[in-house]
């Protein structure tokens, strides 16, 4: 008799994709979050994806498609922007950690979704994650365990911890479109239950206190109504934003913290508050090492040490954080927290110019197969990276989403 996991492995290889995506919810030791390079769970299981499916390849079980070589210009860019950086030595690991997210897992998650039954499979992964974060944040926040806002420990982060603060928010966020675009998508209880869960889901998200998730959030939901009805968009925007004012407001129970959260977005550009003020500094400084090194940037990884030559002497150094695990500390501001900035700092025009074309080609195909679910999905990313970059073990779910959408994109399964 076979042994079953094995078996299953060889039978599903996308169960693969969704134990990477599980595992990021197993909390971090926190000296190892504080070094300089650590390996998590989840990064093992990414890893033991990216070989089972190279040889799915090399056997010749499995093949790539010809849209896979969207992601061909993101290896030529980062390389030579590597190969050209004055510092290889710290560029390399960067090159490698870029290639891990942007193309490695991608096109795993490409070559394991075989069959509808697989992309199930890996969306309820996302969800699951999403639903364990989710209820762990709301948790914290109402038991004070959190991370520390305003002096007080109400700021939900699930098992990542006050050390990635956007984590939780960010699993939960792809947990909330899939299940909306389910209930979009479906009739009679399977609608009600993705709705439901969708709407459970809106509950950490809120808790989080993540300004730019809610943007995009907002941005991805408004994207798959229109794709839906647009009657029903305009509908839901009415609601959404009645219910904007009353947070702004500060009516209801325990909302005033909310309300100055959501208000805050309006003032960001006239009156910004610190972490806006040091990001817009942080934007500098990656706009003058581009300015610099116009072509291949500065070279991988080598953001933070460039940083303080070319960012403004106003800018902080570092960020305070504090929850009941990791206690207080003070984490230095090591990226310019803009996936664009970022990749045109250290990889130049060309850089960006790849990157762009990844997620142009992505969106152009998920709209013209109608994917709601995936269009979402990409809709936030793309949003989000405009005030994050990489970083963390939920890194690995938004390349496990890249992934899916490689292969809705690709026909892979329908």
């Amino acid at each position: 008799m076979r042994d079953l996991l094995p078996w299953t492995l060889i039978r599903r290889p996308s169960t693969l994709a969704a134990l990477t995506v599980l595992l990021t919810c197993v909390p971090q030791d926190q000296a190892d979050q504080t070094s300089a390079v650590h390996v998590t769970m989840a990064d093992v299981a990414s890893v033991v994806l990216i070989a089972a499916t190279a040889v799915f390849l090399v056997t010749g079980r499995a093949s790539l498609p010809r849209r896979a070589v969207v992601v061909a210009p993101l290896v030529i860019a980062a390389t030579i922007a590597t190969l050209a950086s004055p510092d290889m030595g710290t560029s390399l690991p960067g090159h490698i950690r870029y290639l891990q997210v942007f193309v490695l897992i991608p096109l795993a998650v490409l070559v394991t979704l075989r069959e509808r039954i697989d992309a199930w499979l890996v969306g309820g992964a996302l969800v699951a994650a999403a639903a364990v974060q989710g209820a762990v944040g709301c948790y914290q926040v109402f038991t004070g365990t959190g991370a520390s806002y305003g002096g007080e420990r109400v700021r939900a982060v699930g098992t990542f911890g006050a050390l990635d603060v956007m984590g939780m928010a960010t699993v939960v966020s792809f947990g909330a479109i899939i299940l909306l675009g389910t209930g979009l998508t479906t009739r009679g209880r399977p609608r009600i239950a993705a709705f439901t869960g969708a709407g459970l889901l809106a509950v950490p998200l809120v808790l989080s206190l993540s300004r730019g998730t809610w943007v995009a959030m907002a941005c991805a939901a408004l994207v798959m109504l229109v794709m839906y009805s647009m009657r029903t968009a305009a509908r839901v925007v009415m609601v959404m934003s009645a219910v904007a004012v009353l947070l702004v407001l500060g009516l209801g129970v325990g909302s005033d913290t909310i309300g100055q959260r959501l208000a805050s977005i309006t003032s960001s550009v006239t009156e910004p508050d610190r972490s806006v003020s040091d990001r817009y500094d942080l934007w500098q400084a990656a706009e003058g090492m581009w300015v610099d090194h116009p072509l291949t940037g500065v070279g991988p990884r080598r953001f933070a040490a460039l940083r303080d030559s070319y960012a403004p002497t106003g800018l902080s150094s570092g960020s305070d954080t504090e929850d009941p695990v990791n206690g207080y500390q003070r984490q230095p501001l090591l990226s310019p927290h803009n996936m664009y900035l970022l990749v045109l700092s250290e990889q130049g025009v060309v850089g960006l110019a790849a990157f762009a074309f990844l997620f142009g080609a992505l969106v152009l195909w998920s709209v013209i197969r109608r994917g709601l679910v995936i269009t979402g999905l990409l809709t936030w990313v793309i949003v989000d990276f405009a005030y994050a970059d990489i970083g963390g073990a939920p890194t690995l779910v938004t390349a496990t989403v890249l992934g899916v959408a490689l292969s809705w994109s690709a026909g892979g399964w329908s």
